[in-house]
């Protein structure tokens, strides 16, 4: 990736530098994941908690399927308040892998600098839990968070729904089971690289066979784990890969932004079009010389700094009232 003719300079010059902890697809195993999340756990211990006074807590309600231990991670602005617009937040780790806790200072900007109460769904990850189960776990969060909205101190006609890569991809398939569930009443949608479409068909998916994270095995791998034998098949629901889905009208307003050299490029840039032909009003950016997470991984480049600024005033533009 690092030799690629169209990768952004700054960010060529610093993945010179790094060493990059990647998912090698190609040795993984079904068995071996979870020794892939313990890892992960460990880096997650390493990390210094957030210098805020943005106020941590950890709720646990009941799983869709009537289990205890769905685990939300809330994030409350210092002091109290009520009428606050709310974000909810769904993590990445293609399916298999991540936790709310990796996205910790993401979360306490969005509330520090917007005002807004963040609600992290700690869903579970296939392949012990294949769909339904991930995107259940994310609508049942999010109706949880609609119940409790006056003791959380949210206004619930800003309520925004959120996720990167696997999150964005269920953040997407959350708010088509709101729509189509007449559930609760989602004001935007923040999609940020999503994983949408499980028959890796298009020229980006084919592409990228290296890349820096998430290559086309890794994406493969995540969605046979979500999927199994019926990846690619006819009868996926939308629920599980949103591309699926036949009908967008109806959703609401969205932010989809992608990378140029990334496996999620083109499926991305399909669905906004079609989000914008069903007349959902719709913003798209395409960072050119950008991989997949490269403002996570590389934030001080010039490239990253202007996605996530973009990011922030849309969010912010979509709680004006």
């Amino acid at each position: 990736m690092a030799s690629h003719p169209n990768l952004d300079p700054e960010l060529r010059a610093e993945l010179e530098k790094l060493f990059v902890p990647v998912f090698d697809a190609s040795t993984a195993t079904m068995e071996g994941i979870a020794d892939h999340r313990a890892q992960l756990q460990v880096m997650l211990a390493g990390l210094p908690a957030p210098e805020s006074d943005v106020v941590i807590e950890n709720r646990y309600v009941r799983h869709p399927d009537g289990g205890p231990g769905l685990r939300l991670r809330v994030y409350q602005p210092a002091g109290s308040g009520t009428g606050r617009p709310c974000f909810y937040w769904v993590h990445g780790g293609g399916m298999i892998l991540g936790a709310p806790e990796m996205d910790d200072h993401t979360l306490v900007g969005y509330a520090e600098r917007l005002g807004c109460v963040v609600v992290s769904v700690d869903y579970r990850l296939a392949p012990e839990h294949p769909h339904p189960v991930p995107v259940e776990d994310c609508y049942a969060g999010l109706v949880w968070t609609v119940e409790n909205a006056a003791e959380l101190g949210i206004d619930l006609e800003r309520l925004a729904v959120g996720g990167m890569s696997a999150g964005g991809g269920l953040a997407a398939a959350t708010v088509l089971l709101a729509r189509d569930r007449s559930g609760p009443a989602v004001a935007f949608q923040l999609l940020l690289s999503p994983m949408l479409d499980d028959r890796n068909a298009t020229p980006s998916s084919h592409e990228f066979t290296e890349s820096v994270f998430w290559n086309r095995e890794a994406n493969l791998f995540g969605w046979t784990a979500l999927l199994g034998d019926r990846m690619g098949c006819d009868d996926v629901s939308p629920y599980a890969a949103p591309a699926r889905a036949e009908d967008l009208s109806g959703l609401p307003p969205a932010f989809i932004d992608v990378a140029e050299l990334e496996v999620f490029r083109d499926e991305d840039l399909d669905y906004a079009r079609r989000l914008v032909q069903a007349g959902v009003s719709t913003e798209f950016h395409l960072y050119p010389g950008g991989f997949h997470g490269f403002d996570a991984l590389i934030p001080a480049t010039e490239l990253s700094r202007r996605a996530v600024e973009t990011r922030f005033a849309a969010l912010a533009r979509a709680f004006q009232r």
